[in-house]
């Protein structure tokens, strides 16, 4: 897979749509017809889980994704944070897949493209150890090209976590990405708007009107680049601040909602 400019010069031309914090209508059935589809993972296909290795995928989703993919003419992919490696443990391995919010890529059953892992990240990765090994309930999680820090477990010490992964991404100049009850570093770069930018330049994806579902702030610079394409961001989960054009409430509404597309593209 070649990934035409995915990176910071992309980034930086991009002018992000506005803000909304106002409530958002649900998206029409009609916004799936000639699609590009973008979809985020954790807390848009599935729930997040208490920890990152507790997430269970079920065999109807991942069919579900195939048979949308089908009547889409191929234009799907899964833009997520977790790692191209974890996704295809986790059964997506026949998608198109976008991993560590977009600095890997891959085609279905291809090479994974990726820089390499930075030595300030296994630096990193181990200073986070080491705060976590007397804090029961903090986690850290290795990428393969970054590394998490999780204090949904021991929300006390968010602080204290967000002033230790900022030391980190000061110090080597590193990506500092907060989600949900995380701090993760990795390297700089990319985002999930960089991603989406790069794989509608090229096939499946080109031809069709982007569309990206995801719950996370990390999902905003996908949000952004879908309407910059003239396409819509869909917000799933509670209200807040927001570039997203539409919302679902929760995942078993993502999943209804794929559901009613695959039957009026069918």
């Amino acid at each position: 897979m070649q990934v035409k400019d995915g990176g910071c010069g992309l980034a930086a031309k991009r002018h992000f749509a506005p803000v909304s914090d106002h409530p958002l209508p649900p998206p029409p059935p009609a916004l799936l017809t000639g699609a590009a589809l973008f979809l985020d993972f954790d807390g848009t296909l599935t729930p997040i889980s208490a920890t990152p290795d507790g997430v269970i995928v079920d065999d109807g989703l991942v069919q579900l994704l195939l048979t949308l993919r089908e009547r889409l003419d191929g234009r799907l992919a899964i833009v997520s944070g977790r790692s191209v490696a974890t996704l295809r443990a986790l059964g997506f391995g026949d998608f198109l897949l976008a991993g560590t919010h977009g600095l890997e890529f891959a085609n279905p059953g291809g090479t994974v493209e990726a820089p390499p892992r930075p030595a300030a990240i296994d630096e990193a990765e181990a200073a986070f150890h080491a705060f976590a090994a007397d804090k029961p309930g903090i986690l850290v999680e290795r990428k393969s090209i970054s590394v998490g820090l999780h204090y949904r477990g021991a929300p006390v010490w968010q602080d204290a976590a967000h002033v230790l992964a900022r030391h980190w991404a000061n110090r080597d100049g590193l990506t500092l990405q907060q989600g949900k009850m995380l701090y993760e570093l990795r390297p700089g770069g990319a985002d999930k708007g960089s991603a989406v930018h790069a794989l509608m330049a090229q096939g499946p994806m080109a031809g069709g009107v982007p569309v990206f579902i995801g719950d996370d702030v990390t999902d905003e610079e996908g949000f952004a680049a879908a309407a910059e394409l003239g396409g819509a961001g869909i917000l799933v989960g509670p209200k807040r601040a927001t570039r997203a054009a539409y919302s679902l409430e929760q995942v078993a509404a993502v999943r209804h909602y794929l559901g009613e597309g695959v039957a009026r593209l069918g």
